[in-house]
């Protein structure tokens, strides 16, 4: 087969690189994946190598030529790095002008002086969910966990009433909430739309962050009870900063992106006419990456110049703001490299074939399939990138809002029960001083209900739209 050849059929994700029967290719997922979990978990490979090993295993056990495998793993690395890596970029960039500047400060400092006694489990929620729209979940909780304890301490509340809303609102956003990697990712497998994803994500969000996040929080707080870890109590930003951005302004800048996005939408909505010239521009400036462009630009001048950056100082936060997501393009591109190994060795028509004999709908299957995942590696980028590749197929015929609903029912599937195999619980586990039990009960616990009520509202929209 030669390099031409393997490219075009590699191209064409409707003609497998492989004769195999559908036992074969289920047998070669399942091992391509369980060979994935184990390099994570047990020999503690990067992600990026483990992912790029079994998607070359994969194509080897559905008998696919090793060639013809290299060839569609490095497409779907290169289609994917190319649809969501400068939006990653961007989001990185305008997190760390956020965290920086003292903006997030500032949200964080506005709302508290506003909210008090029982109203502050919900002004948890509200910044969590704020902050958390731009940020990667790590870096949210970074920067969040000096507020939460400070809060505790100085208002004498419980760690868990306070700390729970916080995680609920950073998770919420990290799963189901464009601009974060795995939505992204999973809209650009699936063909969603990102505007429709986006509004019936906020949808979700908000009844889930609520359950997950102050009323659970209640009963969290009776079955953990742990002092505030004073020696978790870092230097904030903003307190080296001789002045930093204002309230509304710095609001303003991290809903913009949100925004621009959503009124394209609406417009799409109602308008529905390609040549009508208030659509032409409304998919233009809600595209992706001019709505996260502008919001950077943006930016520049209300959190970092507004903060008394220099130029050299805002230059030397955009540049240090990318370093850290390198690993994290990696992973996501090697994981669209595996969906696209997936699709091309035919596991889309064997998920076809055996749906149509299954009575489970297919929102229920892709949750189901991004929990087996999310379980076995304890990454939620991983599950969403994985299931996405799974279940891509399953969105062909579906309209555009239940495309919509596919991505947030993987993206809901991505957060189940987080333990000892992910990275998030060890962090919320030593940031709050928490035994591993006790990290289980609050944290693992508070994810579970995320997934569960994610998907029971994912399901309730599904029969009305």
């Amino acid at each position: 087969m030669t390099s031409l050849n393997v490219e075009m059929l590699a191209a064409d994700a409707t003609e497998p690189i492989t004769s195999a029967g559908n036992a074969q290719l289920g047998i070669a997922v399942l091992a391509g994946i369980a060979l994935i979990v184990l390099l994570i978990t047990r020999f503690k490979l990067h992600a990026f190598l483990a992912l790029t090993i079994g998607s070359l295993a994969l194509g080897a056990f559905a008998g696919a030529p090793l060639d013809a495998a290299i060839a569609s793993f490095t497409k779907g690395l290169g289609s994917t790095v190319a649809g969501v890596g400068v939006l990653i970029a961007l989001g990185a960039i305008l997190g760390k002008l956020l965290a920086d500047s003292g903006g997030a400060d500032q949200i964080v400092d506005t709302i508290l002086a506003r909210a008090g006694g029982r109203a502050m489990p919900w002004a948890m929620v509200l910044i969590a969910s704020v902050i958390g729209l731009p940020l990667f979940f790590e870096v949210g909780i970074v920067l969040l966990i000096p507020v939460v304890l400070m809060v505790a301490k100085r208002g004498d509340y419980s760690l868990m009433r306070i700390g729970v809303p916080a995680l609920a609102g950073l998770s919420v956003m990290h799963g189901l909430i464009p601009p974060h990697p795995g939505p992204l990712v999973a809209i650009d497998a699936i063909g969603a739309n990102l505007g429709v994803t986006l509004a019936l994500g906020i949808v979700v969000a908000i009844p889930t962050v609520i359950i997950a996040g102050p009323l659970f929080s209640r009963y969290a707080a009776r079955w953990v009870d742990v002092p505030v870890p004073e020696r978790m109590i870092p230097q904030r930003a903003s307190d080296d900063l001789e002045r930093r951005p204002g309230f509304g302004a710095t609001v303003a800048t991290v809903l913009l992106p949100v925004v621009l996005m959503l009124v394209k939408a609406l417009v799409d909505i109602v308008v529905d006419d390609p040549g009508n010239r208030v659509q032409r521009v409304t998919d233009v400036i809600g595209s992706p990456l001019i709505a996260l462009l502008a919001a950077v630009l943006v930016g520049l001048f209300t959190l970092g110049r507004a903060a008394g950056f220099s130029k050299e100082r805002i230059s030397s936060t955009v540049e240090t703001s990318l370093a850290p997501i390198a690993g994290v393009l990696l992973i996501v591109g090697a994981g669209g490299g595996f969906k696209q190994t997936l699709i091309d060795v035919g596991v889309g028509g064997m998920i076809l074939d055996f749906s149509e004999d299954w009575a489970i709908p297919a929102l229920l299957l892709a949750w189901l399939i991004a929990v087996a995942i999310r379980l076995a590696t304890g990454s939620a980028t991983v599950a969403t990138i994985s299931a996405a590749g799974l279940v891509a197929p399953l969105a062909a015929d579906m309209s555009t809002s239940h495309a919509a609903l596919l991505v947030l029912a993987i993206g809901a599937g991505s957060l189940f029960f987080s333990h000892v195999n992910d990275a998030g619980f060890w962090l919320v586990k030593e940031y709050f001083g928490m035994s591993v039990g006790q990290t289980v009960k609050t944290w693992s616990v508070m994810e579970t209900i995320i997934s569960v009520v994610g998907i029971v509202f994912v399901l309730l929209l599904s029969l009305v739209l």
